[in-house]
């Protein structure tokens, strides 16, 4: 089983950064207010993965009236709808599978990302989660086969879903102002992903994203919309860290490359992501770092308005030489499967 806590604790408790504590104080208000007008703590579930005897469960723990994870979809609703919700602090999550239960707590976001011993089948699973006694909802986890050695991850934001979401303004309007039906998806990369499955059964799908948690849900029903394979999202959350007045999103997709390398050191992914962030520089040092553990890289050409509106391209295809694991460029998914297949990745159906 991963190791739960992957790094070395310290033995003082970390000096908080101002904006830290400022949102911590005003969290506290916000659920104190909440609590007192008859709110109840509520999971929402997200999709887990693991392995024969363990899995990773992840979930979000709000405040809402009824106690329903509904209640903090907001179906349809302009996006700044997902981030007025209250989170729990440290709220205590009971996991209930394979006749077991564990109890976990969430983090500052009321975040729940914990590995917990429960030995399931390979395939897709489910578990109960509840907090506080409330109303227990049903996780899907998929528990990957010890035998696997392909697994596919995919960046979200100009990769599977058209979003040019670099510049800061245009990063603000994308999530607090369109509605979810707004956004476009990539052409041909749902056809792409379910292609390159048929081919691989039983292997783990990974949406790894800088988005916060607050639009797990909204992304989660654009995929499922536009026919993309259900898989875990791994996104990060909103604010402050106890270091910094803004989370880096490229460390956080950097902590989970390498974690998604140590949870399943036997599996190759096919990494996807495009050329108007950083994900091929991401890739490049994952690929120098894990070679055994990348099966190929593709990358989604943006077009030359897409690129504008994302500061402009990166130096994928320089990159690529560095890296033993073949590199495929294209702007669409019709195109990175010609490209896959000319190196060998995929076989021609």
């Amino acid at each position: 089983m991963p190791d739960p806590t992957p790094h070395e604790p310290s033995l003082a408790e970390p000096i908080l950064h101002r904006a830290a504590r400022i949102e911590d104080a005003v969290q506290e208000f916000r659920e104190q207010r909440a609590r007192r007008r008859g709110l109840v703590p509520t999971v929402i579930p997200y999709t887990g993965y693991g392995a024969p005897g363990w899995v990773r469960v992840l979930a979000r723990v709000l405040l809402t009236r009824r106690g329903l994870a509904s209640d903090a979809s907001y179906i349809g609703v302009r996006g700044w709808r997902s981030f007025t919700s209250v989170a729990v602090d440290s709220a205590e999550v009971t996991i209930t599978a394979g006749g077991r239960s564990h109890v976990v707590q969430s983090d500052r976001g009321g975040v729940v990302d914990a590995i917990v011993p429960i030995d399931l089948e390979p395939g897709w699973r489910t578990i109960e989660l509840s907090a506080g006694g409330h109303r227990a909802v049903q996780a899907d986890v998929f528990v990957v086969h010890p035998d696997t050695r392909f697994g596919l991850l995919s960046d979200i934001d100009d990769t599977v879903m058209v979003t040019s979401l670099p510049r800061p303004m245009l990063a603000a309007w994308n999530s607090f102002v369109l509605t979810e039906h707004a956004r476009r998806p990539v052409p041909g990369m749902s056809v792409l992903y379910e292609r390159v499955l048929a081919q691989h059964p039983g292997a783990p799908t990974v949406y790894l994203s800088t988005g916060a948690w607050n639009v797990a849900p909204t992304l989660q029903r654009f995929l499922t919309r536009n026919m993309y394979p259900t898989g875990t999202l791994l996104l990060t959350d909103w604010g402050p860290t106890h270091d910094r007045f803004f989370r880096s999103g490229q460390l956080h997709k950097q902590e989970n490359l390498r974690r998604l390398a140590r949870d399943f050191p036997d599996v190759q992914w096919l990494l996807v992501g495009d050329d108007g962030q950083h994900d091929e520089s991401l890739y490049g040092e994952f690929s120098r770092e894990h070679p055994d553990n990348v099966a190929a890289v593709a990358i989604r050409q943006l077009s030359t308005s897409e690129a504008v509106l994302a500061g402009g391209r990166s130096k994928a295809q320089e990159r690529s030489r560095d890296s033993a694991a073949p590199w495929v460029f294209a702007p669409d998914g019709a195109g990175l499967w010609t490209e896959l297949q000319r190196v060998g990745v995929v076989e021609p159906e």
